[in-house]
């Protein structure tokens, strides 16, 4: 399993602004430091600011900064978040996706159980504690 690009620089985006509290960032300063473009990291601003992990202010001294103290800000959700689609097997989506599929799969059962597990170990987590 493998997150997406999207999660992984909502992240780093996430580590950067919490590391550089004493300024304003930018979405080109970001694309730059996190080596993505500036296309890609505006969309996942634009999420986390919808989401209020990240807040803008305009003006001079204007720019990007982190939404809330990173002791607040639980891994999981921003994995959430940022993932969306976190199905491990097409099946879960459909039950036409597998010639197989039966009511008690235990193959979705399985990887359902690991699946949480995963999202449940980002739970006991906050942005804090990657600092």
């Amino acid at each position: 399993m493998q997150l997406s690009k999207f999660t992984d620089y909502s992240f780093r985006a996430l580590i950067y602004l919490a590391r550089n509290r004493d300024k304003r960032c930018t979405i080109e300063e970001l694309a730059a430091r996190l080596e993505t473009s500036h296309n890609h990291m505006k969309k996942v601003i634009c999420k986390l600011a919808a989401n209020h992990y990240v807040k803008s202010a305009k003006g001079r001294t204007g720019g990007l900064f982190l939404g809330d103290e990173p002791e607040n800000i639980v891994l999981s959700d921003v994995l959430l978040l940022a993932e969306g689609n976190m199905n491990l097997l097409m099946c879960y989506n459909s039950c036409s996706a597998c010639p197989l599929q039966t009511r008690q799969c235990a193959l979705k059962k399985i990887s359902r159980t690991a699946l949480q597990k995963f999202i449940d170990e980002f739970k006991n987590h906050t942005l804090r504690d990657i600092l």
